[in-house]
């Protein structure tokens, strides 16, 4: 295994990129595309050209993925991270996750009413969508009215 690059600060020696990938649970693309979107920032090169990460943006890596766990997108993970960065104040987290778990909440409902037709669909004997002649057939006939 390679060695820290021999960059560094007052925090530490500086980590190549699969150093720091590894250690997040994430692969080098991803740690350039969240450059390229401004989630982490570009990292300083080592005297060889490499790519130097602080230790800190492990620590990072792992807030975004988490964040995205909780179903934030890429976008509002970077406005949860860095608020002041468009020029307005954005909601904390708190405001957020409390969007987010009404937004959770009605993709359920709507889970749960697909589940139900489902169900209903499974439980008549349903065989066709277009042409189904079971007699408890919860799908709209070929007119447009349930084959009840």
């Amino acid at each position: 295994m390679r060695q820290d690059v021999h960059v560094s600060d007052r925090h530490g020696p500086y980590l190549r990129s699969g150093q720091v990938a590894e250690r997040a649970g994430v692969n080098p693309q991803t740690l350039r595309y969240y450059e390229r979107r401004g989630l982490i920032a570009e990292p300083v090169r080592s005297p060889g050209g490499h790519r130097a990460y602080p230790p800190e943006t492990v620590t990072l890596l792992t807030v975004i993925k988490a964040a995205q766990r909780l179903g934030f997108t890429l976008q509002e993970v970077a406005e949860l991270i860095d608020p002041g960065r468009r020029g307005h104040p954005t909601p904390d987290l708190r405001a957020r996750a409390q969007a987010k778990i009404a937004e959770v909440e009605a993709k359920i409902a709507d889970l749960t009413t697909v589940h139900a037709a489902l169900t209903a669909v499974v439980a008549a004997g349903c065989d066709s969508l277009t042409g189904c002649n079971c007699p408890d057939c919860p799908l709209p006939s070929p007119s447009g009215e349930p084959a009840r």
